[in-house]
């Protein structure tokens, strides 16, 4: 099957790429710095079954809302006309940010950002599956600096500061992320969370990945920080549910780190 992937080289669509051709899928790839017209992204839409649009600006500290727009909504939107045009499932990776503060109200640049080509793929295609993705860790994400998972961060470091408090996410296994993108292209249409389904704080997830900790109390904690997230079962997809908690998924990831 042809499918057309976007955001290859980034965390998740690297470890979905290596999946969909292990799968013996012939992945079309398309970067967000490419430009969509001159590549003819018409005619590779129109040759596939399964559009997987991962590509996007994850940054959620970045400040510059048109860039964020841009590449998030504009360009999204220019991908799910063309989907829509030629009868393409999309699988969009959508982000929990768009929960805010479990009100739906996002509180970030990048949580509207994806909330608004949520919405629009969900009003204007027939065939779309949504992935509100929470904390994702794993190997592949040792590009992304500032805005790598906690686990990696504090294996790099040997140690590490987390906040004092009441602080839970859902982190979720990389794994389990692609195995949802996959299970999501046999399904026509939904809006769905991709999580681990249970909320875990931060020591277990350091600590999983064998590293100290110590707590530090930051002169000011942004107003956007989010204290607790956490997947819905209820909203996972029939028949797929995560095959890794944390204490398994930081096993699995710390033996990578070692290697």
């Amino acid at each position: 099957m042809k499918v057309l992937l976007t955001g290859h080289k980034g965390f998740i669509g690297s470890n979905l790429l290596n999946k969909l051709k292990k799968l013996g899928h012939y992945v079309y790839c398309l970067e967000k710095n490419d430009n969509y017209e001159e590549l003819h992204l018409e005619s590779m839409v129109k040759q596939c079954k399964v559009i997987f649009h991962v590509g996007a600006i994850s940054d959620t500290t970045l400040q510059d809302p048109n860039e964020m727009l841009y590449y998030n909504y504009v360009l999204s939107k220019r991908i799910f006309d063309l989907a829509r045009k030629h009868n393409v499932k999309v699988v969009y990776s959508s982000s929990a940010a768009n929960y805010g503060d479990g009100n739906g109200v996002p509180n970030n640049i990048y949580g509207w950002s994806k909330l608004l080509a949520e919405e629009y793929g969900l009003r204007t295609c027939e065939k779309f599956v949504a992935l509100r993705y929470f904390n994702v860790y794993g190997p592949g994400e040792e590009h992304k600096g500032k805005m790598a998972s906690v686990a990696y961060q504090a294996y790099q470091k040997g140690d590490f500061k987390l906040f004092p408090g009441d602080i839970k996410r859902d982190f979720v296994y990389i794994d389990d992320v692609v195995n949802a993108n996959i299970y999501a292209s046999t399904l026509e249409r939904g809006l769905f969370d991709v999580g681990s389904g249970n909320a875990e704080t931060f020591e277990n997830l350091v600590g999983g990945v064998g590293i100290k900790y110590e707590y530090h109390t930051p002169d000011k904690i942004p107003v956007w920080y989010q204290w607790f997230t956490e997947a819905d079962k209820e909203k996972f997809m029939p028949g797929w549910f995560p095959l890794y908690d944390v204490s398994l998924g930081t096993k699995k990831y710390k033996e990578y780190l070692e290697k």
